[in-house]
């Protein structure tokens, strides 16, 4: 048994935005209202990053068209007592899907950490680390 730090990617659609900073304050809203009604004040709310395809600079993954809004969020939250990295993974989306119900999750990252201290497997899906 394993203890895991597991970092979900989640796109979140949000309409009547006039920005990518106002379309990202409404996605953690959002979100942050989603987990907070199904008690999971744990789980830590960020914003993701893309990179730009001609400079290689990262960016705010916030992308607004017509008033309406797609954000990139990251989720990060602790599983304890895992039996391996799959069941992690599993037990996290299960936890964070009960709250977003609809929106499609994505391990973007798993850590494994003992005694309070990372090391070990790590998954990373992106191909370019920031």
């Amino acid at each position: 048994m394993g203890d895991y730090i597991v970092v979900l990617e989640a796109p979140i659609i949000v309409r009547e935005v006039e920005s990518a900073d106002d379309a990202i304050n409404v996605a953690v809203s959002k979100v942050a209202k989603a987990l907070n009604k199904e008690k999971l004040d744990f789980v830590r709310v960020e914003i993701g990053y893309s990179q730009c395809p001609v400079c290689g600079s990262p960016f705010e993954s916030a992308f607004v068209i017509g008033n309406v809004g797609l954000v990139g969020i990251y989720l990060t939250l602790k599983v304890f007592n895992a039996q391996s990295l799959e069941h992690a993974e599993r037990i996290a989306k299960a936890v964070v899907g009960k709250a977003l119900k609809k929106v499609p999750l994505k391990v973007f990252e798993i850590k494994e950490f003992h005694d309070g201290k990372e090391e070990g497997i790590e998954l990373n899906n992106h191909k370019n680390e920031f």
